[in-house]
Formats: structure tokens, sequence, C-alpha cells
């Protein structure tokens, strides 16, 4: 069993590694991506479903792998796809992306970290017991903490994978949703005048007051449970 986790732990870090001394992060650049446009939004309108999944393959490995760029790829299938197509492409995809790094963390190192840590973890893992999937979905909806620390963290609880799963789906909709219809108004901008363009300010603007309206959404909740708790309601 040993051998074999210390086999795939090694072929992850040479992935890893190779991303990085083979400078593969150029192609993740909104630079990049802007030299390249036209090349891919026409194989896109001429095999639409090769490029769908072909996105759809990088967007997993990338997340999977907890390799930076998951947030300007969600911003170009905005620009490639459109809003509708592009946010349940990424949807799924960063959520299986996500699941992927969680099941790779927890194969790895769960034993090993709970082995160890036994007494300190004990009582993370009564409160993930009883309010894992709260917590999981309020950490997602308002992202305080980078979503591949979220996935690894998660790994290390009891916390099973199908709630991992669906609490995640949900809960990065919403900044899913923000973030690639930025990237669709990113698409429309055809000169430097175009940045000050309602659309587009209004799209950066959710950018930045999506975190603050998520995270007054879930304090708004969880007062008025405990509201409901102690009078009855």
């Amino acid at each position: 069993m040993k051998s074999k986790k210390t086999i795939l732990l090694a072929i992850i870090v040479i992935l890893i590694v190779s991303f990085f001394v083979f400078d593969l992060q150029q192609y993740f650049s909104l630079e990049y991506f802007q030299t390249q446009r036209e090349v891919i939004v026409d194989f896109y309108q001429t095999h639409p479903w090769q490029t769908a999944l072909i996105f759809f393959a990088i967007y997993v490995i990338v997340t999977g792998l907890s390799l930076p760029g998951a947030a300007l790829l969600t911003l170009i299938a905005g620009a490639i796809f459109g809003l509708f197509k592009g946010t349940i492409i990424v949807s799924f995809a960063s959520t299986l992306g996500a699941t992927l790094a969680f099941l790779l963390a927890r194969y790895l190192f769960k034993d090993a970290v709970q082995n160890r840590f036994k007494q300190q973890l004990g009582s993370i893992n009564r409160g993930i017991e009883k309010e894992g999937a709260f917590y999981l979905f309020a950490l997602r909806l308002v992202p305080a903490f980078p979503f591949f620390a979220i996935n690894l963290a998660m790994a290390l609880t009891p916390l099973k994978t199908w709630t991992f799963y669906w609490v995640s789906q949900f809960g990065m909709l919403a900044g899913t949703l923000v973030y690639v219809n930025a990237g669709v108004q990113l698409a429309q901008l055809e000169s430097l005048s175009g940045i000050l363009s309602p659309a587009l300010l209004g799209s950066f603007a959710l950018l930045g007051l999506f975190p603050l309206i998520a995270k007054k959404g879930l304090d708004y909740t969880k007062a008025h449970a405990i509201m409901r708790r102690y009078l009855g309601w």
C-alpha cells in the first residue's frame, strides 16, 4: 500500500514540477488567450463538442492537481462558450476537479495526519461530522481561502465524498456565474474605451462585491437559525 502511495505521489509531483519547469503557465495567461482567441473561437464554431470536452478535461486536470489558472479558465469559458454553456461546463469541471484533488489528498495523507494529530483534530472531526456540509458551503460561498486549500483541508476530515461533491457543486455555482459573466463581457471588449462600458464595470463590481454579499447572507442565515432555536419558531 505504501509503495502505491509513493508511486502516485511521485507521479503527481512530476506533473506539477513539469508544469513549472516547461513554463506551461504561459498558456494560462490572459495575454496568450487574447492572441489565440480568434483561432480558439473558430475551432469552437466548427468543432463545438470537441472544444467543450478539451476545455473540460484541461479544467479538471488543473483543479485536480491544484495548479494555478482556474480563475482565468473560468473567464475564458465565458469568452468562448457564453454565459449559459460556460457556467455549466465550469460548474461541473470545477467540482469534478475539486473532488479529484480531495480524493487524492485523502488517499495520500489522511491516515498519516489523523494518526499523528489525532488528539488535536478530535474537535475538528466532531465539528465536521455535525456541521460539515454547512461549513463547507460557507467556505465555498465566501472565498476567504483558496479553493485548492479547502479541497486539501476537507480531505483530512471525516467528510463524506458525496457530501463534498454536491455541496461544492452548489456552493461554487454563484461565484462561477459571476466569473463566467465577467468573461462574457471581456469577450465583447473591442477597444480600450469599452473598458468603461456599464456591463463590464458592473461585472467586475460583482467580482468584488460578491464575497461581501455572500458573507452577509450567511451571517443572516446563521443568526436566523439561532433565533429559531432559542425562540422556538
